[in-house]
């Protein structure tokens, strides 16, 4: 199964987009699966369901972080690679996309301030293009990273 597959299966199984990302690496990654589970949770539906920037899109930066990540705050060069390495990331899924941001993707005019998540039924998963975004961000960033080994 490759990235994007497990990623798009994960959140059609129920996680939410920035859980199913970064679940989808975490064969790769050094932390526990609850660990990652929680800190990715709240980053669901543009951070909480805000529609601000999309969950996925956070979910790919995170993975990025946890695998290229700097550790040093007066690195300034490694600070400096990082953040090039989150615009490169940035830009080839707007490019994809055209927009990083989660309202713009589902085509919504304003954010919700509802926290309650939408249930997830055939219908839902019809007008979502969410699965298949998951599925591009999974996509891009094992490219990107070179992590796009099948699981």
């Amino acid at each position: 199964m490759t990235r994007r597959e497990m990623a798009e299966r994960l959140f059609v199984d129920g996680y939410n987009c920035t859980q199913a990302l970064v679940l989808a690496f975490e064969d790769v990654l050094d932390i526990d699966r609850d660990t990652l589970l929680k800190i990715s949770s709240s980053f669901g539906g543009g951070m909480g369901r805000l529609r601000e920037v999309c969950g996925a899109v956070s979910g790919m930066f995170m993975v990025a972080g946890l695998l290229r990540g700097y550790t040093t705050p007066g690195d300034l060069e490694a600070k400096k690679e990082h953040y090039a390495l989150i615009q490169r990331l940035a830009a080839k899924f707007r490019e994809k996309r055209g927009s990083i941001v989660c309202r713009e993707l589902l085509g919504a005019k304003l954010a919700t301030t509802s926290p309650t998540p939408d249930e997830r039924t055939p219908e839902y998963y019809k007008t979502r293009p969410c699965a298949r975004i998951v599925g591009d961000c999974a996509e891009i960033v094992a490219a990107e990273l070179g992590v796009e080994v099948e699981k």
